[in-house]
């Protein structure tokens, strides 16, 4: 069926209009009329290939919301008219031992990227969310709460899911203390789920004019990590952290952050490798240091069930589609709060 959308031609050039082909609906497929898509900073790495793994044309975006127009035969779960979201991932393997634990974000052969994967239908390349429509497997569907602002649920298909993952994983608890590295587009989702959760929020920023909005999401306190003192003074009082910068960074004052047991999880992807951590409070506190990627489609849905009985969203500035450009220039100089969205049915 044929599309329209928004794509990138070269690495050099701004995104155009483009028209393609998405695959007709196969039996166990849902055919999606998008309302919004979230603009993740990954959408320009991936515009600009920074990361060396792009192929173009590429149509970005991964952070889809919108309604069920139709559905295959073998589907169930859906039907026309229902509130969906699609998130990174509309493929994987499905039978390897990951993908059989429900895990399909580490799936062993690789997922389907939402776009820039391997289109396993009709070949070529998946193509993404910045389009009038997708056409995805029912099992990478999740249905989303209908109470909730639908502009800014988008971006909960990523920044919610990457951050409700590890601290559902690490089984965050009522009445722990919690760090959140960082106060972006991960950061402030992190912040309002853990919040939600029960815990004693505390953030670090590098930035002081960003206590006041942390408090407003829900940190207890902010602490400035460029400050020797201020950081000193959190020496084991921390359960887990949430290293959300995808910037390098020394990670020793945040092991001297953690409780013996603690957890330090990284969900930023720095552009360059951290310095090396010092191993000695890792080997006497018993500390681990670990990563987790997105999250599953289960815990997808989990998140927006949880985000529905608590009113969480994110906090977007919604754009039109011909404005991307401009909210990646924004994007680079850290002017959004905290996620563009693009409403794919503003007309200009």
């Amino acid at each position: 069926m044929q599309v329209k959308g928004l794509a990138a031609k070269s690495a050099t050039t701004s995104l155009e209009p483009f028209e393609f082909q998405r695959r007709e609906l196969q039996a166990g497929d849902v055919h999606i009329d998008i309302h919004y898509c979230g603009v993740c900073h990954s959408d320009l790495h991936m515009a600009r290939n920074e990361w060396g793994v792009s192929t173009f044309p590429l149509v970005p975006g991964h952070e889809i919301v919108g309604r069920v127009i139709a559905t295959g035969s073998d589907v169930s779960a859906f039907k026309a008219g229902d509130l969906v979201g699609v998130g990174v991932m509309v493929d994987s393997c499905g039978h390897c031992s990951q993908c059989s634990q429900g895990e399909e974000q580490y799936c062993e052969e690789g997922f389907t990227a939402t776009y820039n994967g391997e289109e396993k239908v009709i070949g070529g390349k998946t193509f993404g969310g910045y389009s009038d429509s997708i056409v995805v497997d029912s099992k990478f569907v999740v249905n989303v709460p209908e109470n909730l602002t639908l502009s800014a649920v988008a971006p909960l298909l990523c920044a919610g899911v990457t951050t409700w993952s590890p601290l559902k994983h690490w089984n965050i608890q009522p009445g722990q203390r919690v760090g959140v590295i960082g106060l972006g587009g991960l950061g402030h989702m992190a912040v309002k789920l853990a919040s939600a959760l029960g815990a004693e929020v505390v953030l670090f920023t590098t930035s002081p004019a960003k206590g006041e909005d942390a408090l407003r999401l829900g940190a207890s306190s902010v602490v400035v990590s460029k400050d020797a003192e201020q950081m000193a003074a959190q020496a084991n009082s921390l359960d887990f952290i949430l290293d959300c910068v995808a910037a390098p960074h020394d990670l020793d004052p945040y092991l001297n952050a953690l409780k013996t047991n603690g957890h330090l999880v990284l969900v930023g992807i720095p552009d360059a490798p951290h310095k090396s951590p010092n191993v000695t409070p890792v080997v006497f506190k018993r500390l681990s240091i670990s990563g987790t990627s997105i999250g599953s489609i289960a815990e997808t849905q989990q998140m927006l069930d949880f985000c529905g009985e608590h009113n969480i969203v994110s906090d977007v500035e919604v754009i039109r589609l011909e404005d991307v450009e401009m909210a990646f220039e924004r994007m680079l100089k850290g002017d959004v709060k905290y996620r563009f969205v693009i409403d794919m049915k503003a007309k200009g």
